[in-house]
Order: C-alpha cells, then sequence, then structure tokens
C-alpha cells in the first residue's frame, strides 16, 4: 500500500546469535532493550594504544560504573570470551563516535575506523539486573513503558586513571519503599553489572538539580509514594571520554547494546576477576 511503513526484517529476536546477525546486516538498528531474553548485554568503549591500557586502569578502580566483563587483544576485532562468531566492528545497531573528546557522528558499522591498534572493553549492563529484578517480582516502570532509563551526571568523583577521570553517570529507577529495598538485595547479588545503588532519595545530594532533566535517556516520574533510586551507570566511560579527549573513542549509542551469549543467571555474584568466566 503507499505510503504504508515498510515491514522490518524478520529475526529470532531470543536467540542472541540472530540479533546479532540482523544488527550486522542492518537489519536491526534500534535499541536492544527486550531483545535475546536472559542474555547478558554489553556497554562498549573502543579505544587505541596508551589510552586503552589506561582506560583497563580507569575501570579496575571504578568496577561500580564500569565492570568489566571482557577485552579484545589489540586489533582483534573479536571477544570470544563473550561470543565466538561475535564482530565488535559491525554488531552494535548503532556506535558513537569521538575525536578529541567531542562526539562526532553515529554510525551502524566501524569498519572503515578499524586499526591494528585497537582494544575492545565489554563492560557490564544494568539490562541484566532489571531482568532479575522483573523475576524477583519489582516492576521497572520504563521496561514496561518501553522507554530508555533516565541517565544522569552527578557530583559523584570516579578514581582517576590516567588521564581517564571525572564524574559517576548513574541510571534512576522509581520504586516504592518496600520494593526499593527488595532491589538492594537483588542488584547487590550482581557486582557485575553494577551491583547495588549508589544512592537513594534526595537527588541534589548527588548533584542533579533537575531530576526531570536527564542527561541522557528518557525521564520517568516518581510518584509520591516512591523514592528515585540511582545505580552506577555504564554511560560513565563517556563522561571519562569527554575529560580525557583521547584523538579517537568509540561506544555505543546508550540503550544500543552489543548481545552476547552469555546468561544474566550466571552473573550473580560474578565478581570482577577478569579470571572468572560468566560464561563458563
Amino acid at each position: 500500500m503507499p505510503g504504508a511503513a515498510a515491514a522490518q526484517p524478520a529475526f529470532d529476536r531470543r536467540d542472541p546469535r540472530a540479533v546479532r546477525r540482523a544488527v550486522r546486516s542492518g537489519a536491526h538498528t534500534g535499541h536492544t532493550g527486550g531483545l535475546a531474553p536472559g542474555i547478558v548485554q554489553a556497554n562498549v568503549c573502543i579505544l587505541q594504544g596508551e589510552w586503552a591500557r589506561d582506560f583497563r586502569t580507569f575501570c579496575e578502580r571504578n568496577p561500580k560504573p564500569c565492570p568489566l566483563l571482557a577485552a579484545s587483544a589489540p586489533g582483534d576485532p573479536r571477544l570470544p570470551r563473550l561470543a565466538e562468531d561475535l564482530d565488535i566492528r559491525s554488531d552494535v545497531p548503532r556506535y558513537r563516535v569521538y575525536r578529541d573528546g567531542e562526539l562526532i557522528e553515529e554510525v551502524g558499522d566501524i569498519a572503515h575506523l578499524w586499526t591494528d591498534d585497537m582494544v575492545a572493553f565489554a563492560l557490564g549492563c544494568s539490562f541484566s539486573f532489571e531482568e532479575a529484578l522483573i523475576a524477583g517480582g519489582v516492576p521497572v516502570r520504563h521496561v514496561a513503558e518501553g522507554k530508555n532509563v533516565a541517565m544522569y551526571l552527578t557530583s559523584i568523583e570516579t578514581a582517576p586513571a590516567g588521564p581517564f577521570r571525572g564524574p559517576m553517570v548513574v541510571s534512576m529507577r522509581p520504586f516504592t519503599p518496600a520494593n526499593a529495598i527488595r532491589a538492594i538485595e537483588i542488584t547487590a547479588r550482581y557486582p557485575a553489572v553494577h551491583g547495588a545503588p549508589v544512592h537513594i532519595g534526595k537527588p541534589e545530594m548527588i548533584g542533579i538539580a533537575d531530576i526531570t532533566k536527564p542527561w541522557v535517556g528518557d525521564f520517568v516520574g516518581v510518584r509520591d509514594d516512591e523514592l528515585p533510586v540511582f545505580w552506577a551507570c555504564g554511560v560513565t566511560p563517556q563522561s571519562a571520554v569527554a575529560q580525557a579527549r583521547p584523538p579517537l573513542c568509540i561506544t555505543h549509542a546508550p540503550g544500543h547494546m552489543l548481545v552476547t551469549d552469555c546468561k544474566n543467571s550466571e552473573l550473580s555474584d560474578w565478581g570482577q576477576s577478569m579470571g572468572s568466566d560468566p560464561c563458563g
């Protein structure tokens, strides 16, 4: 029918390999929330040479916002620890490209930017603990409403490493006091995906002047019987990149995550040691 929206190519939205193929081919370019249920999705940061070495140290010093799941060998676009067929150059629906700390473009493939000294870092994502919350009977409103989580710059300083430093980014979810307690109990068991909250209650105490205006994402209102609960967020590296100003850095666009083959159920109580394998 003339004027009708084009049908989206079909793929198995529950199969992580099918999701990656759809992303790689350009058939899926949107958010990854709700895709491959039960499977770990990861934040991504890609840097070159000495910048990559300093960033790895930054992750090790800031495990709450930057829980490191895997890192590639220099110049190798694969992350076999997370999936055998994964290609970091094409398997994220939307990438952000930064030059000298400035966002210059968003693209769907970075093969033309890839160099032999690039290192790709995959960081834990709150999508995993949100699934655990919902399974535990704690409703997550932005998920129910099909929105991206609200993210905010804070006054909480990260531990610096080389040129990387700056404020922590947090994500916010509103809960009743009873559900907030339950959310703390559940997410504390997932240190590989940000763990327990970093703040509850008064956003102004962590430098958020207006909670209705997220830095990134969609605001979800806090009702009279609810408290805003804040978790460290994997978008923090994008704040650190703005401070460090590397010549080139590539990240995921918020909400457009790397879908792995690892299971969320295997992340519970998984520590930050790179010697522990969540996909074992």
